[in-house]
C-alpha cells in the first residue's frame, strides 16, 4: 500500500486553500456592501414611469389623501421628494386618482 508523502500532502493542501480563496475574492470581492444603503431622495420627474397627482403640503395630509385613493382602489405611492412628498400613480391611473381626490 502507498501513501502520499507529507510533502504531496502539505502542497495539495495548500492548493485546496488557494482554490478556496480565489473563489471567495471572486463571489465577494466586487466592492458592493452588503449593507443597504439610504435612499436617495430624488426630483419629482425622477421616478419612471409614476406621475405625480397630488403634492400635499404635510404628512397628515399625505396620509388622507393615500387613504381616499386607497378607498377608491387606485393604486398610489407616497414619495418623498426633493421638492417634498408626492403622490404618484401609473399613468392609466393618473385620471381616476385625481378625480377622487377633487371629490373629497
Amino acid at each position: 500500500m502507498t501513501g502520499l508523502h507529507p510533502l504531496e500532502v502539505l502542497l495539495i493542501s495548500l492548493a485546496v486553500v488557494a482554490v478556496l480563496v480565489l473563489l471567495l475574492r471572486w463571489t465577494y470581492g466586487h466592492g458592493k456592501s452588503l449593507a443597504q444603503r439610504r435612499p436617495r431622495t430624488g426630483n419629482p420627474d425622477e421616478y419612471g414611469l409614476l406621475v405625480t397627482v397630488a403634492a400635499p403640503a404635510d404628512p397628515e395630509e399625505a396620509r388622507r389623501m393615500s387613504g381616499v385613493l386607497t378607498a377608491e382602489g387606485v393604486r398610489h405611492t407616497l414619495v418623498a421628494t426633493s421638492a417634498g412628498p408626492r403622490l404618484m400613480v401609473w399613468p392609466d391611473d393618473a385620471l381616476r386618482a385625481r378625480q377622487a381626490l377633487e371629490r373629497r
